[in-house]
């Protein structure tokens, strides 16, 4: 188990907490983020986070809110972190329900303060905008801390998810082995395993913990915008299952039942991406499996009405894991994803 160090980067922060990390019970209160501004000279972003510790034991981290449309993440920290007593659990727990807080108010994936997007932004910068002091301060002050993390995540406003729990298979196969047998704990019908080379992979939440040896599982849980009942009960039951096999939480979980597709996404060909700006027809759904060159839609061009409307196609075959649900769209925007099963690279 990692212990509570203060890095001496954390000690370079400008966040503080109101709350002891140390200290046995349960506390609720703010990482106070320091802004200036017009209307306010010396003012504080109060971003909410509950700490309930009972003795030794191992931490995990519970982040939601990274990108502040995506809300299934929020109502099921939300609900845990009033739920969660000391009492029930050996160790510590540490939440953060609304971790890019100007975000998560504006219902936006970025922030309106700088339009920071906080999983592109770690290791962060203690000097820097609201956004990358805040990723600073959860690579510098909370991850160290941290022995398990969750990070969750939906589609947002502009794409749709099947609800899926995603892991690393990078690093030690001892570590990678670790990380399955939390997937499987975590539960659900679907997971996806990536080996972090994704565009910007080194600046997410997912790297920031590999960095810290922390063992950590992200998820997509729905998106649109909206709350998928079926990606609100994955994160609530298998947050509650994973802090049950990593000993935390002391409650006898049933372990899930369903049988779990492990899936993987395969370099840039498992992206189809818009050719051109317009309104797109998807002929595709969810869950569908496609072939490579199968047609994807087509792109119309009502402000030119003489143009032919253009047709899209997937540059590889396999499962439709996500699609963008908005008709608008602008050139390069991502229409769907398609992973493939899983093939044990380590």
């Amino acid at each position: 188990m990692n212990q509570s160090p203060t890095p001496t980067s954390a000690a370079r922060s400008r966040i503080t907490a109101t709350i002891d990390f140390d200290r046995d019970g349960k506390q609720t209160g703010f990482l106070s983020v320091p802004i200036s501004t017009h209307e306010s000279a010396y003012g504080r972003i109060q971003i909410p986070i509950v700490c309930i510790r009972n003795g030794n034991g191992p931490t995990a981290l519970l982040v939601a809110g990274n990108h502040g449309d995506e809300y299934e993440g929020q109502i099921a920290l939300t609900r845990l972190s009033q739920q969660l007593q000391p009492s029930s659990i050996s160790g510590r727990v540490i939440i953060l329900p609304a971790a890019n807080l100007p975000a998560a108010l504006a219902g936006r994936r970025t922030s309106p303060l700088d339009d920071g997007n906080l999983n592109r932004a770690f290791p962060g910068d203690p000097n820097g905008s609201p956004t990358t002091m805040i990723a600073h301060y959860i690579e510098s002050a909370l991850l160290p801390r941290a022995d398990f993390a969750i990070d969750l995540h939906s589609g947002g406003s502009s794409l749709d998810y099947l609800p899926c729990a995603i892991i690393r298979d990078s690093g030690a196969a001892s570590d990678v082995a670790r990380t399955f047998a939390a997937l499987k704990a975590f539960g659900g019908h679907l997971a996806y395993v990536t080996d972090g080379r994704n565009q910007g992979a080194e600046n997410t939440f997912h790297a920031a913990a590999s960095r810290c040896g922390v063992l950590a599982i992200t998820t997509e849980l729905g998106g649109c915008g909206q709350i998928s009942a079926e990606g609100l009960r994955l994160a609530e039951d298998g947050t509650r299952r994973l802090l049950a096999h990593v000993g935390i939480l002391k409650d006898d979980i049933a372990s899930s039942t369903d049988a779990m597709r492990i899936m993987s996404v395969e370099g840039p060909q498992a992206y189809v991406l818009a050719p051109e700006a317009g309104i797109f027809e998807s002929s595709v759904e969810l869950g569908q499996e496609v072939t490579s060159g199968e047609y994807a839609g087509q792109i119309h061009f009502p402000d030119t009405p003489w143009k032919a409307s253009e047709s899209v196609h997937f540059g590889s075959g396999g499962f439709i894991i996500c699609r963008r649900p908005v008709a608008l769209v602008r050139r390069g925007d991502c229409l769907s994803q398609v992973l493939i099963d899983y093939k044990a690279r380590i």
